[in-house]
This record gives structure tokens, C-alpha cells and sequence, in this order.
């Protein structure tokens, strides 16, 4: 592999600097690098992030390649700066085997857009009844380290506790997506005044809030970890928030949809807002700010939730919950956090790169952009404004929420382990 030096670029928004790549490893950072024969990147002062890490990808391969395969997701994780990705198991089958988790490790590979790190499922088939084989999952190939049922709760306490327990062993994690199904029989969108004029089933914020409360506990009673999916209200905010203050080991992320969006959007009956958890209110989405800039919400995840056309193209009660999310993650979050004033960009790099990786522990990821370390980064054009066009998605579905809205933000070149995957716009 070539050198490639990338001039004038601001390192986690401060001055800016040259970058000097060797192989796959940084060379060198600072003032006035030179390489005889290197690539020349001419940065202009746009901002060099280490590669982003998503703790939330629903990649659907297996069994749902109509939606997305790990070749396109991958390609879409690229566009939107990501350097890995974490795979949830709601594929067909369900993730919950070795074997099945070491397909997806390996189509990762194959792709070599970005690293691929499967999640296990905790359940058999995600039905809640019996654990999966999480210590197979974890001494396989793909070594498994976070297990989820994410697109269901693992509501039963005793099979929540057990995993906990299991995973404690080998320092692992159990990522949940809190939802008391029987509180949430029929839902279809937030639970509030909206739903209540709309005549739509309501999701209350209590099924959520609930299950994060019962399960901080029982992971303080077992000593264990607790990750909590895709956290959606004020009241989430304030039960990890106590967590924390007690010592308890929980981490928690959102969605920038959820950072963004309020359910007022659904009075439009648009399908393309249906998603779980559902969009929430203004009151909501400024708590989940605030969070993300205190801390007490740890990352940012994408919960990218590839549909085919045929499966959100239809009436509201019939089309299918998700979003995509990959290749916009950075400009909602430029807007939501960055363009308010509530995260400088170092703090972006913390919560979209740094912090996912040592979550999921992705070897090689969220090192900090400096000689030595591996040459995960990706290249961001902050000034650039445009409006979404899902037409030029890498991803194989177009269900995103933002299609025409004006966007800050553009990544213009994402580096995996020193190869260019993303040049000027363009995957390679």
C-alpha cells in the first residue's frame, strides 16, 4: 500500500494539521509532513474524525437481502464514514448459532468496506423462552462480545438475569430494546395528544422506561453490564441517569432520528416515520440532547432499518417500523449537536467512534488519530449543505425520513486500515 498524506485537515476540529499514512498505520501528525510518492489529499480544512462505529446495524442478511446484504450495508456504512459496524441478529435464521454469526463475520470480510462484527442474539429465535448459545457465539470466529434481541425485549426478569450472568464471565454485554410488549399490544406510534387526535394505537413512555428500570437493577444485582438500545424519552434519560449516579454499569444510546424528529411528522400518515421505538415529542428530543452532551446518554447508533419499497409503500397500520440511517448519521448530528453548540466535534468523535468501540470492544477502532495507531478516519466536509437524495444511497433500501430536507455535512473520503473505501464522495 501506498503512503497517503492528507494536508490541512483539522483533527478533531482544531488546528489544522497533515496526516501522513503509511500502510495502514499513521505515520505521522503535524505541521508541514512531506512523503516522496505519497497520495496527496488536499483537505482544505475539513475535518478529520477517527472511522465512526455503529453499536446498532440491522444488516438483514441472512434471509432478508431484499432489504440490504452485508455488501451493501457496508457500502452504505462507508458513505456515511463509518469504518464498522455492528450486526444486529434479526436475520433469518435469527443469529443465535456459531455458525450463523461466523456467516455474517465472513461476509464482512468479503466485503471489506468496513469491519463486520455480529451481534448474538440472547434468545433462540429471539422468542425469550431459552438462552442462545452465547458462549459458542463468543468463542467462534466472529467472537461475539454483545448480544441482543433488539426488534424484541427480552422481557421474561429470570431469562434477562441469566444472561447477565452469563455474559458477565467473558466481559461481555447484553444490549437491550426495552419494551414491555404487553403495554405496547396494537401501537403504532407514540403515545400523547397526536396519537389521541390521530386515533392511532399509543405507545406509552412507560413500556420503555420500565424495562430500563428493572434491568439497571438486575444488572447492579448481578455485577454485570446492560447497554440500552435506541433510548427514546425524558423519563429513559433520568432512570440511566440515577443508574449512573449509583454506580451501576449501564451504557445507552440514541438514534439521531430520535434527536431530530418529534411524532407531529406522523399526522402526514407518510410510513417513513413509523419506527420503534416511535418518533417521540419535542420534549423528548430535547432531553435526549441534552443527554447525549452531559454523557448520561453514552453513543450515537444508527438503528439503520433497511425496508424494501413494497414494505413502507403502503397504508400507515400495515408498513413495516425503521429507518435507514448510515449515510446520514453525521449531518443530523452536525445539526441536532454540533450547529447548537452542544458537542464540539472532538465530543462527536467520542460519542460515534471512541466510545462505541470500547462498548463493543472493536479492536482497532476509536483510536485516537495520532502516530502509530490504525488508519480508521474518515474526511468531512462540515460546510457542505444539501438536500437528501435517496437515489444516490449506497444502501439498498430508500426509506429515510430526510429525503429533500436541507442537511450540514458531507463525508468525503473514509480510510479502512489506510485503503481508501470512500474517495471525494465516491465508494472505490
Amino acid at each position: 500500500m501506498s503512503k497517503i498524506l492528507i494536508r490541512g485537515a483539522k483533527v478533531l476540529g482544531g488546528e489544522a494539521q497533515d496526516v501522513l499514512i503509511d500502510g495502514e498505520t499513521i505515520e505521522a501528525v503535524g505541521a508541514g509532513l512531506s512523503a516522496d510518492g505519497a497520495e496527496i489529499v488536499e483537505a482544505d480544512g475539513k475535518m478529520l474524525l477517527p472511522g465512526l462505529v455503529d453499536l446498532h446495524t440491522h444488516l438483514r442478511e441472512p434471509g432478508r437481502e431484499d432489504s440490504e446484504t452485508v455488501l451493501t450495508g457496508t457500502r452504505a456504512a462507508a458513505s456515511g464514514g463509518y469504518t464498522a459496524v455492528f450486526a444486529m441478529a434479526n436475520t433469518f435464521p435469527v443469529a443465535d448459532t456459531a455458525g450463523v454469526v461466523e456467516q455474517v463475520y465472513r461476509l464482512g470480510k468479503e466485503s471489506g468496506y468496513c469491519d463486520v462484527q455480529p451481534i448474538g442474539a440472547v434468545t433462540v429465535g429471539l422468542e425469550g423462552k431459552k438462552l442462545a448459545e452465547l458462549g459458542a457465539m463468543h468463542e467462534s470466529a466472529a467472537g461475539v462480545t454483545v448480544f441482543s434481541d433488539d426488534g424484541k425485549c427480552v422481557d421474561d426478569a429470570v431469562i434477562m438475569r441469566r444472561a447477565l450472568e452469563y455474559v458477565k464471565a467473558f466481559g461481555g454485554v447484553v444490549a437491550q430494546h426495552a419494551q414491555e410488549p404487553r403495554l405496547t399490544e396494537g401501537a403504532q406510534m407514540n403515545e400523547g395528544v397526536v396519537s389521541a387526535e390521530l386515533g392511532l394505537g399509543g405507545w406509552p413512555a412507560v413500556a420503555e422506561e420500565s424495562i430500563i428500570a428493572r434491568d439497571v437493577l438486575l444488572a447492579e444485582h448481578v455485577g454485570s453490564r446492560v447497554h440500552i438500545c435506541h433510548l427514546s424519552t425524558a423519563g429513559s434519560v433520568e432512570i440511566v441517569r440515577w443508574a449512573k449516579s449509583r454506580g451501576i454499569d449501564v451504557t445507552a444510546e440514541v438514534t439521531p432520528h430520535h434527536l431530530l424528529l418529534t411524532d407531529e411528522l406522523v399526522r402526514s400518515y407518510n410510513p417513513v416515520y413509523k419506527v420503534n421505538p416511535p418518533l417521540r415529542t419535542e420534549r423528548d428530543v430535547m432531553a435526549l440532547r441534552e443527554a447525549l452532551a452531559d454523557g448520561t446518554i453514552d453513543i450515537v447508533a444508527t438503528d439503520h432499518a433497511p425496508h424494501p419499497h413494497e414494505d413502507k409503500d403502503c397504508e400507515w397500520a400495515a408498513a413495516a417500523m425503521g429507518m435507514v440511517g448510515l449515510e446520514t448519521a453525521l449531518s443530523v448530528v452536525q445539526q441536532t449537536m454540533v450547529e447548537t453548540g452542544l458537542l464540539t466535534w472532538e465530543a462527536v468523535a467520542e460519542r460515534m467512534s471512541f466510545k462505541p468501540a470500547a462498548i463493543g470492544g472493536a479492536a482497532g477502532h476509536g483510536r485516537p488519530v495520532s502516530a502509530g495507531e490504525p488508519a480508521n478516519l474518515v474526511l468531512v466536509d462540515a460546510d457542505y449543505r444539501g438536500a437528501v437524495d435517496p437515489a444516490g444511497f449506497a444502501s439498498r433500501s430508500r426509506n429515510t425520513p430526510y429525503e429533500g430536507r436541507e442537511l450540514p455535512g458531507r463525508v468525503t473520503h473514509t480510510w479502512l486500515r489506510g485503503r481508501a473505501t470512500l474517495v471525494d464522495g465516491k465508494l472505490t
